[in-house]
C-alpha cells in the first residue's frame, strides 16, 4: 500500500508550529520503503486551508509535534491520519521510524 506522509519542517527538522512551518517534507512510502522525498513551501497560512491543500498532494498521513483539535478534525474529513506528539527530528528519520513501528510520540504539543 502506498502512503504519502507530510511533515512540517523548519531547518529540515520537525517544526513545532504546524501551520507556520518553512516547508513540508512530503515522503512517499511503498512496501515499507521511502520511494520519494520532496520539500515544498506551503501557501500563506490561512486557517482551514492546509487540509485541502495537502489532500490535493495525495497526503495520507501527517506526523506533527502538535496540532489543534479543529485542524485534526479537518484533516480527518480529508481522510488524512494525523499523528501528534512526534519529537523534533529530521523528516526522513521520523518516516523511517513510522514505517518500522518505532515512532515514539508523546503529548500533543499544541497549546491552542
Amino acid at each position: 500500500m502506498k502512503q504519502i506522509i507530510a511533515i512540517p519542517t523548519s531547518k529540515d527538522c520537525l517544526c513545532g508550529h504546524f501551520g507556520h512551518c518553512e516547508k513540508f517534507a512530503i515522503l512517499a512510502v511503498k512496501n515499507n520503503n521511502i520511494t520519494e522525498e520532496i520539500y515544498i513551501t506551503p501557501p500563506p497560512h490561512e486557517p482551514g486551508f492546509l487540509p485541502e491543500w495537502l489532500a490535493s498532494k495525495g497526503v495520507t498521513h501527517i506526523i506533527a509535534g502538535g496540532m489543534g483539535y479543529r485542524a485534526i478534525s479537518l484533516f480527518s474529513q480529508q481522510n488524512i491520519q494525523v499523528i501528534t506528539g512526534a519529537q523534533e527530528k529530521p523528516a526522513r528519520i521520523l518516516v523511517e521510524e513510522f514505517i518500522n513501528n518505532q515512532l515514539i510520540t508523546g503529548i500533543n504539543t499544541c497549546d491552542h
